[in-house]
């Protein structure tokens, strides 16, 4: 795990800070936040078996070698290429390649295409959509009774695909490419459950199914599967690759944002356009103030705050021009026990932290209030 709060001060994510789940290409997902702004918490909901030391893949490589198959569904261009250096490591990959010259062998999209053709092969065909569901409509189009049917599974689940066949009259042989585990540590899991169910996050990121679904079965361990729920479904946005990686969410009734190319860079994109436009816009004695995650937005200047401010901020801006009682306040501070003396304490740290502090003012014996321009007044007179 990393948490890196040396984000640049700049960016579309500036002041938002983004949980990573990813084990493959978790630096690169973590950079690229980085650049724009976001700080970044990464905890891998697992971890990858190395492909030479699964023995599943050597006997289904043996037994695909010795008995061939009609087609061959490639899923993943990591799971071809690792396949077939796996086969090398073994002595089998001369073997392997020249078994798979022979069948109609099916991509599942363009980086896919890429490996089958950087092995010395040619796909027969591949989806305009990257979706495994237009695959299957091919293959039942085509017919699949007595057919054998190799498909190179890649630690996703494939809802219903392999059923289909099946039930179509195809004889299946999955083909285990890598296989994901728990993580070794499960520490940093917590800590990422943790402050997602403390809102201590803004979005959370998913580039495979199989993270999401741990993510969900380490919360029902905790018994805060409710609680993490809860915060995804209305505070924490639960941002996705693609629609195969949403599926464990989807069945648990969560909506995620997910981008039209199921790459990283679109990934970040999209969180580049989402974040800032949920973020609480409001005009106060002559400034515009957006509230972010774990920082304020001053006229467009960044300004951190402290968790304490926040909270405190956050409970002003609900109801933004009114008065918050000093009890109500302190009940919005973390930890911050009975004693009123802390919100004034945290009220100082958060008006030096926001470097304007007419932004909020007190009310004699009554509490504090955001000084929200008249012009705004009767917009939020209601809130």
């Amino acid at each position: 795990m990393y948490d890196n709060q040396q984000q640049p001060e700049q960016g579309p994510l500036a002041g938002f800070t983004v949980g990573v789940t990813a084990a493959r290409r978790a630096d690169e997902l973590g950079a690229l936040l980085q650049r724009r702004g976001a700080a970044v918490l990464h905890a891998p909901a697992l971890r990858i078996v190395p492909l030479a030391d699964d023995g599943e893949l050597l006997a289904a490589t043996k037994e695909l070698i010795d008995q061939a198959p009609d087609v061959v569904v490639a899923t993943t261009a990591i799971g071809f290429r690792g396949w077939v250096e796996a086969a090398d490591g073994w002595g089998l990959g001369e073997d392997l390649l020249a078994r798979l010259r022979g069948v109609e062998l099916l991509a599942r999209g363009p980086k896919v295409k890429g490996a089958i053709r950087a092995a010395g092969l040619t796909e027969e065909w591949s989806p305009t959509s990257e979706s495994m569901a237009e695959v299957l409509d091919r293959l039942l189009e085509e017919g699949v009774d007595g057919r054998r049917i190799a498909v190179q599974l890649h630690g996703e689940p494939l809802p219903g695909f392999v059923e289909a066949l099946r039930e179509g009259g195809a004889e299946v042989v999955g083909v285990p490419v890598y296989r994901w585990m728990p993580p070794e540590d499960i520490a940093p899991v917590d800590r990422l459950l943790d402050a997602t169910i403390t809102r201590g996050l803004d979005a959370v990121t998913f580039t495979s199914a199989p993270a999401a679904a741990s993510l969900l079965s380490r919360a029902e361990e905790r018994g805060l599967l409710p609680e993490l729920l809860l915060a995804l479904h209305h505070d924490v946005l639960p941002a996705c690759v693609g629609p195969v990686t949403a599926l464990p969410l989807q069945a648990r009734g969560i909506d995620t944002v997910q981008p039209e190319r199921f790459r990283l860079g679109p990934l970040v994109q999209l969180l580049c356009q989402e974040l800032p436009t949920r973020a609480r816009t409001l005009p106060v004695a002559g400034h515009r103030v957006e509230i972010r995650g774990h920082a304020v937005m001053v006229d467009g200047a960044l300004r951190p705050v402290p968790p304490a401010g926040m909270s405190l901020l956050r409970a002003l801006s609900r109801r933004p021009g009114w008065v918050v009682a000093r009890s109500e306040l302190l009940r919005a501070l973390p930890g911050a026990g009975r004693d009123e003396h802390a919100v004034e304490t945290a009220m100082a740290r958060l008006r030096t932290a926001l470097g304007a502090p007419k932004l909020i003012q007190t009310v004699v014996k009554r509490g504090y209030r955001l000084a929200l321009d008249p012009v705004a007044e009767s917009k939020y007179a209601d809130v």
